[in-house]
């Protein structure tokens, strides 16, 4: 429990109050349930006898029953991830232009329209308009929570709260769950059609109380809005405007964004080219998204029910709804520990247990020859369980976690957009080929027949996945989205992260013009303070002394707070 009580405990030095910043981080998190719960709800609609009766166009199962084509099933799971990519990379133009906040009410209306589509329709093709539209809004939205919660949360519980993005996917696909699993056995539409009109419920409660959440004081610095930004940040932090600490958060904000903007303009060839090394960012960030994909986890969210129906286990629906109460529960680990762990960390054991975990239940497919005997109907749920617990407690909240974090303000939207548009590249490309990877039945041309033996695939993309954490994920916790740069600049290899100590601040930087290297220069008038002791692990306030014979007031202010932290 100790080590729970280090990941959510405020720094006695923090100045001001974090509480407004967390509830509004919970509540813009609520975005992810747009995003689960129409995965979670096509998930078991695939499944239900009315909605294959209704939208069949000839293909019988194997049972002589109304079903789809497995090109349907494709098309329809699939369509959603295409629009998410168009959305997630709308999110960086869209969101730089009118703000976060304002970006997310107009992406919630998108999905919104997507929603009623869906629910009108009678046929395939209007099915598919819709899924589309809705994914535009969530892909979208995606890019636009974790930014947004990113660059308005104080750095002590930053990683927590954009966790509960995560948590909230999960909770949209337990909801999914439930409501299928109340309506599936209804004899009407409405078995299909309530699930898909409660879409509009959760769409409905975001889009209210964004209208009165503040703009970021980040974002309102980049578009130079200073006094409006400290007005964020007062209403944040719970600071006066004139308090010394949320003067000096903002005045490093703005000094970082000024230091950002002398290396280079925010343009996308900046994105790849950009210093410093923003092309090693875009790359960590787009293998992170890419990778969290083929483990393979959408597999079971998108499929699970039908795959399960596939293997001859019995009642899948129930078998769906416990894997998402136990994806729900899991998550739950991975935001108690994150900050006190570590996303290195929490990435390479999630990945190993992972990778275990599918190349069991791959092993065993194989030697049975996929026979759907009892004894391997138990393995198979007890390890895609097991494997769960590792994705939600690890790679599914933390590579959000690390994406919102790891690039400078000037190009984090278009980063942000860019790498999560790999997200959902993938997504769309697993969506699209798992029908024709898994189907055993159906013999249709294209199809692979792997049966439960495609986790194999997913096994061996995890054993990559930890190689790939190792040499390339930066251990960004503890420290403020503006010590992140500095540490790009100062530590080569990715393993040597963790011992990172910040020197020094961008505002020095700016008032004594200190090289691009971040190296102060060698002026015996300047004296430098380390803005964060090693033996304490917490952040002092940077101070720097000359030999003027006059000091500003606002100097004398900052020095008298002694052990204040004043960057968050």
């Amino acid at each position: 429990m100790a080590i729970f009580a280090m990941g959510w405990h405020k720094p006695d030095n923090v100045a001001g109050s974090s509480a407004p910043a967390i509830m509004v981080g919970l509540f813009v998190a609520t975005g992810g349930l747009l995003f689960g719960y129409d995965t979670g709800s096509i998930n078991g609609i695939l499944a239900m006898k009315t909605f294959r009766e209704d939208f069949s166009t000839g293909f019988v199962d194997a049972n002589q029953k109304p079903g789809m084509y497995p090109s349907q099933v494709s098309l329809i799971v699939a369509m959603l991830s295409a629009g998410t990519v168009i959305g997630a990379l709308l999110s960086a133009p869209v969101g730089d232009r009118w703000g976060r906040r304002r970006s997310l009410i107009g992406a919630v209306g998108v999905f919104s329209i997507g929603a009623i589509f869906q629910v009108a329709a009678t046929n395939v093709p209007t099915l598919v308009v819709g899924r589309t539209l809705a994914g535009v809004g969530v892909g979208t939205v995606s890019v636009l929570v974790p930014l947004y919660q990113s660059e308005m949360a104080p750095k002590w519980i930053r990683g927590t709260l954009v966790c509960a993005y995560q948590l909230s996917i999960t909770l949209g696909l337990l909801a999914a769950a439930l409501v299928n699993i109340l309506t599936y056995e209804m004899p009407s539409a409405a078995a299909y059609r309530i699930p898909m009109g409660l879409q509009l419920t959760w769409a409905f409660v975001l889009a209210l109380g964004l209208l009165v959440l503040p703009e970021t004081p980040r974002y309102l610095i980049k578009r130079g809005y200073k006094d409006a930004a400290a007005l964020s940040l007062s209403r944040l932090r719970r600071l006066d405007i004139t308090h010394p600490a949320l003067v000096e958060e903002l005045a490093e904000i703005e000094a970082n964004h000024d230091y950002e903007m002398a290396l280079g303009r925010d343009t996308y060839r900046d994105v790849f080219f950009g210093e410093p090394h923003l092309g090693r960012r875009t790359l960590t960030g787009c293998g992170l998204q890419m990778l969290q994909q083929l483990t393979g986890v959408n597999f079971i969210m998108y499929y699970g029910t039908t795959f399960f129906v596939g293997a001859g286990v019995d009642n899948p629906f129930k078998i769906s709804l416990i894997m998402q109460v136990i994806n729900v529960v899991s998550t739950f680990p991975g935001l108690f520990v994150i900050e006190s762990l570590g996303r290195r960390r929490l990435l390479i054991v999630g990945a190993i247990g992972m990778a275990v975990c599918q190349l069991l239940i791959a092993s065993y497919a194989t030697a049975s020859g996929d026979s759907g005997d009892g004894n391997q109907n138990v393995i198979l749920i007890a390890f895609v369980a097991i494997y769960i617990f590792f994705f939600a407690a690890s790679w599914g909240p933390v590579v959000w976690v690390v994406t919102s974090e790891i690039y400078p303000l000037k190009v984090r939207a278009k980063s942000m957009s860019i790498s999560t548009a790999s997200n959902w590249l993938l997504n769309f490309g697993i969506a699209y080929g798992t029908p024709y990877m898994v189907d055993t039945k159906s013999n249709q041309p294209g199809s692979v027949n792997l049966g439960s033996r495609v986790f194999f695939v997913w096994g061996t993309f995890c054993i990559v996945a930890i190689a790939f954490v190792w040499c390339m994920v930066y251990e960004t916790s503890k420290i403020s989205l503006e010590q992140i740069d500095e540490m790009y600049e100062r530590v080569d290899y990715a393993w040597n992260s963790r011992s990172f100590e910040p020197s020094w601040s961008f505002q020095q930087m700016r008032d004594f013009g200190f090289s691009d290297s971040g190296i102060p220069p060698t002026v015996p008038q300047l004296e430098l303070q380390p803005s964060r002791t090693s033996s304490a692990g917490t952040s002092t306030a940077v101070s720097a002394t000359t030999t003027s014979s006059t000091t500003s007031q606002d100097d004398k202010i900052i020095s008298s707070l002694g052990h204040i932290d004043l960057s968050y």
